[in-house]
């Protein structure tokens, strides 16, 4: 059985999906599981950015340091590295669909590609929901953020065993 490998796409790189990252990071230690995780956005404007200070400062309040995170933009080659991708809202789920590489009439290429779902799909009760973008907002909505990504990473890691 190949390891399994998550990645995690918001709008920027900086805030949802880096906390996503560190929090599936967190809980796979604590379970000693073995999984490739990463994060990248469907914007590229703050590629090679460090995330967002607060969400730096929200991680740092759970004991994990993400101030070596950098920012990317989701790739095409993406889809063929990682067997799950999660979107943290639905308009990046969309946004990935649109990008995802399409085989003839339209159909997913052949092999190995990415399932697409939303994140809190996998959390019950929250499917169909977004976690909340907190660019804009303040050090709470970094919590709030923190705390649904947090309960996804766990259900994440209890649904592998």
């Amino acid at each position: 059985m190949s390891q399994p490998s998550i990645l995690f796409v918001c709008l920027g790189n900086i805030c949802r999906s880096p906390l996503a990252e560190a929090a599936l990071r967190a809980e796979a230690v604590l379970a000693g599981v073995a999984v490739t995780i990463d994060s990248a956005g469907t914007g590229g404007w703050h590629a090679g950015d460090a995330p967002d200070p607060r969400a730096i400062s929200e991680a740092e309040r759970h004991g994990i340091d993400i101030s070596h995170y950098r920012a990317r933009q989701v790739r095409v080659d993406d889809f063929r590295r990682f067997g799950q991708i999660y979107a943290l809202d639905q308009q990046n789920l969309r946004d990935l669909r649109r990008i995802q590489p399409k085989g003839f009439m339209g159909r997913p290429i052949a092999g190995p590609s990415a399932r697409l779902s939303l994140l809190m799909d996998v959390v019950p009760g929250r499917e169909g929901t977004a976690v909340i973008d907190p660019y804009g907002g303040t050090a709470d909505d970094f919590a709030e953020t923190w705390a649904d990504v947090s309960a996804a990473a766990r259900e994440i890691i209890r649904r592998m065993f």
